[in-house]
């Protein structure tokens, strides 16, 4: 299907969802004065304008030269407003079932006792019931993705996680890790949010800081406005990185292959500018009293939802036997089960990130839920079996909807220790 079919169906969807939903808005403002039924009518309608717009603008504009507000609030607002309608149009269609049913069996019942009543029976009223209930729970996701956006986009969390191993150096002991992942820079309309959240790694005086992939949400230029903010990250031994599945550009359209690979390249050259060490299939040895800490680093694997599989693991793994302990970093948590633990079972931890919680969750003592378990078996925090390790980190930033709810944006403070 063209993308301008698929333009055309979205439209023709939207218009019938906000005809539909209209119904109850009419039906509720019905007492209301004609000056504010009129301002109500033209407001729900202008909304429907903007949303036609914005679907179709990308036929003659690409998406990816919208300016940034555009492509992260105004969309996603507009978003909120459809999903919030098709909620609460759920609603109304238990409304409008019950009806005919109603209407049915008052036409059945009147045909049986008296054929010539049945042409006359009154149309059954919508339930003002239902209706109010349609609108309240419009107004619950409207509400609380509205208030992701302002609160929970940018409340950053510390997670501290203790990692015990065995056969942990001495010289190790209390090493401490700081995992940040998918910044998804692009995302950020102001370099503020990352100058407070890279102020809360730093505090955490970390021996080394891993970034685990998704710098960008597609193009290298959406670094150029941060790039002083990136180089601030501190750290002993450094600051490494890896590629995630937005890093490639593969979900824009490029003018050639040729101007997708610059646009590659020199996003590997921004991670180098920023002071950060970016690990493309290769490893990194740290050294302490004559210990050692292996650091190995791959390109986007996914065993999930057919992303790319661009990780060379066993070239990157190739030179690390004299390490007493090894660390990888790797974007997509189902690359742990489908070949770290079967092939590579001396990767002490692996360190993920990709799912971001979906952004949207309840995590609360004793229970957690996203509707992201449903496709990742590891979506956060940290998982063991038998001797290794995963800890799959909730994302710093977001993509698409520019907010979060009840799965907030993560600093990952992990200390290796032995017992």
């Amino acid at each position: 299907m063209s993308f301008l079919l698929r333009s055309f169906l979205l439209l023709g969807i939207i218009l019938a969802l906000d005809w539909y939903f209209f119904h109850a808005v009419s039906h509720s403002i019905r007492s209301l004065s004609p000056g504010k039924r009129s301002f109500i009518t033209w407001l729900y309608w202008s909304l429907t304008a903007l949303t036609l717009v914005l679907l179709l603008l990308p036929l003659v504009y690409p998406y990816q030269y919208w300016s940034q507000f555009i492509r992260v609030y105004l969309v996603s607002f507009v978003l909120i407003i459809g999903i919030s309608k098709l909620v609460g149009s759920l609603f109304l269609l238990v409304d409008d079932v019950l009806r005919i049913g109603e209407w049915a069996w008052l036409k059945i019942t009147a045909w049986r006792g008296a054929p010539h009543l049945a042409q006359g029976l009154p149309p059954i009223t919508r339930k003002q019931f239902l209706t109010n209930l349609a609108l309240v729970a419009a107004a619950l996701p409207f509400s609380s993705f509205l208030y992701g956006m302002v609160r929970g986009a940018f409340n950053y969390k510390v997670h501290r996680v203790n990692i015990k191993l065995p056969n942990l150096p001495k010289a190790f002991e209390g090493f401490k890790i700081v995992q940040i992942s998918d910044i998804h820079i692009g995302s950020f309309v102001s370099s503020e949010p990352l100058e407070r959240a890279f102020e809360l790694v730093n505090a955490q005086k970390p021996d080394v800081i891993f970034f685990t992939g998704d710098l960008v949400n597609n193009l290298s230029s959406e670094v150029d406005p941060h790039l002083e903010t990136l180089k601030k990250l501190r750290a002993e031994h450094g600051i490494f990185s890896t590629i995630g599945n937005h890093d490639y550009g593969d979900y824009v359209q490029w003018e050639s292959k040729e101007a997708k690979r610059e646009n590659f390249e020199r996003l590997k050259h921004l991670h180098r500018e920023a002071g950060w060490r970016l690990l493309m299939n290769e490893h990194h040895i740290i050294e302490r009293e004559e210990s050692h800490l292996a650091v190995i680093g791959i390109e986007n694997w996914g065993a999930a939802m057919n992303f790319p599989k661009r990780g060379d693991l066993a070239k990157a793994h190739a030179g690390t036997e004299k390490a007493n302990v090894k660390l990888l970093l790797s974007h997509d948590p189902s690359h742990w089960e489908a070949q770290v633990r079967k092939q590579f079972p001396d990767v002490d931890v692996m360190f993920s990130g990709h799912t971001h919680g979906a952004q949207f969750g309840v995590e609360i003592p004793g229970f957690r839920w996203s509707p992201v378990q449903y496709f990742y078996k590891q979506w956060a925090g940290l998982y063991q079996q038998g001797k290794q390790y995963l800890y799959v980190n909730r994302g710093l930033g977001f993509l698409g909807y520019p907010g979060r709810v009840g799965i907030s944006p993560e600093i990952t403070v992990v200390e290796l220790s032995r017992t």
